[in-house]
């Protein structure tokens, strides 16, 4: 996807969280997203950290499959809020170890639950459990 393409989807986000904002202004916001999504919503929270009080990122596309030069963590520097990463063991998007690794480049609080053998569809068991971790992560 090219870069224009993908600052739309950011924009697109941002006016989300600015209606959000608008309706309900004391709640924490919580800015999640599966894969592309969740990079796209970590990117909106590296360009305006007020944006999101925390992240919950589903399999994160660390890197594309099968190419772990292409790393896709350049802004994880520049997160702020809490991160919970929810990531299965088979994801060809990023071994565990390599999001273990990649984790080392954020400052604020990380929290990586491992679905065991789950792959870059996370199964639907889990859902139960996000709250929980979630929970955990802020």
């Amino acid at each position: 996807m090219n870069a224009a393409a993908q600052a739309r989807d950011r924009a697109g986000i941002v006016r989300v969280v600015e209606e959000l904002r608008g309706m309900y202004p004391k709640a924490r916001l919580v800015l999640a997203g599966h894969s592309y999504g969740g990079r796209q919503s970590s990117m909106v929270a590296v360009e305006n950290p007020s944006q999101a009080n925390a992240l919950m990122l589903l399999s994160y596309p660390l890197h594309p499959p099968r190419q772990p030069e292409k790393a896709r963590t350049e802004h994880f520097p520049g997160l702020r809020s809490p991160v919970l990463f929810v990531h299965g063991s088979r994801d060809p998007f990023g071994t565990i170890e390599e999001l273990e690794a990649a984790l080392k480049l954020i400052s604020s609080p990380v929290v990586l639950k491992t679905v065991a053998k789950g792959a870059h569809n996370l199964p639907v068991a889990i859902a139960n459990s996000i709250p929980e971790w979630l929970a955990e992560a802020l």
